[in-house]
């Protein structure tokens, strides 16, 4: 229920139907969502609406976007006041879409620029954006993860679909949302309520960290076979350690704490192989040296992406940038630069974040 409690009281905010405000499926509460995509969750950009790639089929995905770790995320949208049969249809979407190469997704996303006007149709923009959206981006192409999310979109579910989600959810590790968008009328204008319903958001945490600690061993298990190297690590600093960090967060947090501690940032330099610490005259940080850094070491826009322009370290006369591209170098590079002062030191860490003593 929705009230109104202007001047203290308390009155009924009438709902009302899309239906009845003639509100149109795709033409309306589509385009409104796609234009507002936050509504639904945080992180989460549009990469294509009404998204048909599919051999022998017409059928359409209302919205596809993609997280910040690089999952893609089918969204769903009924103005009906039971859903229909939209679970089913997204599992079909969720399961098609999950074979989606990087090089396709940056092709989709080209294509959506271009349809809707935020951008022109360039692959090497789009390949730029999605590169700067995604976290942790250990490569030149990141992997799409075959795990797809579910967002599902009405006036209000059906019991079989709410019974549907929660055990697709609890026994089969699924992502499956379910937000309920109800309309009102008050005085002349016409709002909408978005709720999410499934999981419930007191419960959201916990979910969330059930399903990334399930994530992290199905990633565990497909390295021994795949050869990624999905391996997290702790750094230890005097008085402290880090949490378990993926391998280039885990080289930036030892490189600021070696800079915080005095080590000269030439020595640092030189412990880590193939220039990926590179400096610029002057203490500069955000577009200055952004600029300054492109100029003196001939980078792209695109290419400035995969160094840690937001985090530099500083020191009297110059600003030092570390890379985010490290491939299989990082205890190579871990080992040299604990060498460099004491009481500093790594361990790999387990899927389920203790350490492992193997590894000093």
């Amino acid at each position: 229920m929705l009230y109104d409690m202007t001047d203290g009281a308390l009155t009924k905010v009438p709902g009302t139907t899309f239906k009845d405000e003639k509100v149109l499926e795709r033409t309306h509460l589509q385009a409104a969502v796609r234009d507002h995509i936050g509504v639904l969750g945080p992180d989460l950009l549009v990469v294509a609406e009404e998204f048909g790639d599919f051999e022998d089929t017409h059928r359409r995905i209302d919205l596809l976007c993609i997280d910040k770790t690089a999952r893609l995320v089918v969204v769903e949208l009924k103005r009906t006041e039971d859903g229909g049969h939209m679970e089913l249809q997204a599992l079909r979407y969720a399961a098609m879409v999950s074979v989606m190469t990087f090089e396709e997704l940056v092709a989709t996303y080209a294509r959506f620029r271009n349809r809707t006007g935020t951008g022109d149709s360039d692959r090497d923009e789009a390949r730029a954006e999605l590169l700067d959206w995604i976290d942790e981006v250990e490569d030149d192409e990141p992997v799409v993860s075959r795990e797809v999310g579910i967002i599902l979109a009405a006036a209000d579910f059906s019991q079989e679909i709410t019974t549907t989600v929660l055990w697709l959810n609890e026994f089969h590790a699924t992502d499956i949302r379910c937000v309920r968008l109800s309309p009102y009328r008050h005085e002349g204008r016409l709002l909408l309520d978005v709720q999410q319903v499934i999981p419930l958001p007191e419960a959201r945490e916990l979910t969330v960290r059930l399903r990334r600690r399930e994530i992290q061993a199905r990633a565990a298990r497909a390295s021994s076979t795949s050869g990624a190297d999905w391996t997290q690590y702790v750094v230890r600093y005097p008085g402290g350690q880090t949490e378990p960090l993926r391998k280039r967060r885990a080289i930036l947090a030892l490189v600021h704490a070696l800079a915080d501690t005095g080590v000269d940032r030439e020595l640092i330099a030189n412990a880590i192989p193939h220039e990926k610490f590179r400096s610029v005259p002057g203490v500069l940080d955000g577009e200055p040296l952004a600029a300054a850094f492109a100029a003196a070491h001939h980078r792209t826009p695109e290419n400035l992406r995969r160094w840690f322009l937001e985090e530099p370290v500083h020191d009297n006369e110059r600003t030092w940038v570390l890379s985010k591209q490290w491939g299989t170098q990082t205890e190579a590079v871990l080992s040299a630069l604990v060498r460099l002062a004491p009481g500093f030191g790594f361990h790999a860490a387990d899927e389920a974040g203790s350490p492992d003593p193997g590894i000093a």
